[in-house]
């Protein structure tokens, strides 16, 4: 594949927010152009005025710029319209974009009827037999037209970079509607007349487009282009094996985000999910951008499974280094915490949030679970004095189980209640220095501290 000009799009339409589908299709976009030294061009397909907001807008911008998916030139359909309306009235005069003037109940009613002879349901072109006369009397009844695309009966073909060789055969086709009757248009004709003009080189998209492609591969040609490379990736579902649906919500970054995943381990997982390689994290977009080939996608249908995402998430901050976790622990608030407080609890933090109550753990106030109170307040006597340091947990505990007899779990079991009030964490001996004697001593005599 070559690296001169590349440029591909992300186009959304702002009519919801953007779920982990629609942000596996914008990566790998980005991924594509970053690789080859290419643009990325973020296209709002907003000529739908019913169903656009301004608030999608602002969201799907704000997930992507989270994502760390910067785009190299933005474009909205709502603002060229002129153009578009410039293109079909080229298509007119070729003879190409015809006026049809059925209803939507007689289009239901022949599609039935095929259907009840067994016949593929494709429009039969009723339109091109309508003289003048036979026109302006559907108009005087108050019919506007709706505009078809009349496909060449030529069979199609592509090298699709994720499907392979594609074929398909005009003649087995409608002929698409481009503008309805009300004047709007459709999908298509912006699509195609986009990617004209902004020169899009790849069309890397959804495998729910498939069937667009014959049609599209024959609009750019009627309009004097040549279509881009397309590539055809499978849709994304659910642990569950469901679809995602944009308008739903399902699994949507805002979500994902409000729940403390991190961006980099979205992007790891969705950067090679359906693809050959090893799902495994990284630490930064460039990482992701030097080991990307969509040559090692696949046809199988990926599933995103949000434990794997957790566990990724957990295993991003687990690898962090402090000069990384600090700005984002500031962000916590926790202005005061250290180097040795993050290496001690970044193994058991699931989310970046997960911090603040380790934070409590060793600044206080903690409560302590005493579970025998005599036993504690042995071990409080023997606590060593200060300095402390790594060696001081093992110290400390041995003195204790020469003193009472305990050990294993009856040793250390309580007092890691008494001095966390949590059953699990981070190693103690990383802890408890960082606790430090007095509070220790406090949370063994069953004070919180």
């Amino acid at each position: 594949m070559a690296k001169a000009h590349v440029t591909v799009r992300f186009a959304p339409s702002p009519t919801g927010l953007l779920h982990v589908g629609n942000a596996r299709v914008a990566l790998i976009n980005w991924l594509l152009a970053r690789k080859l030294g290419g643009r990325f061009l973020l296209r709002y397909d907003d000529t739908d005025t019913q169903r656009s907001r301004p608030e999608y807008v602002e969201a799907i911008g704000r997930d992507l710029a989270w994502l760390g998916l910067g785009w190299d030139v933005q474009a909205f359909q709502s603002a060229r319209l002129e153009r578009y309306a410039a293109a079909a009235e080229a298509l007119k005069a070729a003879g190409r974009l015809y006026p049809c003037y059925e209803t939507a109940d007689e289009l239901d009613f022949k599609r039935k009827r095929q259907l009840a002879r067994r016949q593929p349901p494709v429009y039969d072109r009723a339109a091109l037999r309508l003289t003048d006369g036979e026109k302006r009397a559907l108009e005087a009844e108050g019919r506007t037209p709706h505009w078809r695309f009349r496909l060449d009966r030529d069979e199609v073909r592509w090298d699709d970079l994720v499907r392979g060789p594609c074929h398909t055969h005009g003649g087995t086709l409608s002929d698409p509607v481009l503008i309805r009757a009300d004047g709007t248009f459709l999908y298509t004709l912006p699509s195609v007349v986009d990617d004209i003009d902004f020169a899009i080189t790849h069309v890397v998209r959804g495998e729910d487009h498939v069937t667009n492609t014959a049609p599209q591969i024959q609009l750019f040609r009627a309009l004097g282009a040549e279509p881009p490379a397309f590539a055809h990736l499978p849709l994304l579902t659910d642990a569950a094996g469901q679809g995602l649906s944009k308008r739903l919500g399902s699994l949507s970054l805002g979500d994902l985000r409000d729940q403390g995943i991190e961006p980099v381990a979205l992007a790891s997982l969705l950067a090679r999910l359906g693809s050959s390689d090893a799902i495994e994290i990284r630490f930064s977009l460039d990482d992701l951008v030097r080991d990307f080939d969509l040559g090692h996608f696949s046809r199988a249908t990926p599933k995103f499974d949000p434990q794997e995402l957790a566990h990724l998430n957990a295993r991003y901050l687990s690898g962090l280094p402090w000069e990384d976790a600090r700005p984002k622990l500031a962000a916590l608030g926790l202005t005061e915490a250290n180097k040795e407080f993050w290496e001690a609890v970044r193994g058991n933090l699931g989310r970046l949030e997960d911090a603040r109550g380790w934070w409590a753990v060793v600044a206080g106030p903690c409560a302590p679970v005493i579970e025998d109170a005599a036993f504690a307040a042995e071990a409080a006597a023997l606590l060593p004095p200060e300095p402390w340091d790594n060696a001081t947990w093992g110290a400390w505990t041995e003195a204790v189980k020469q003193a009472t007899g305990r050990k294993g779990r009856a040793l250390f079991h309580p007092l890691r209640l008494a001095l966390t009030g949590r059953e699990n964490g981070p190693e103690l001996k990383t802890l408890l220095p960082l606790v430090g004697r007095v509070r220790a001593g406090k949370r063994l005599m069953g004070e919180p501290a």
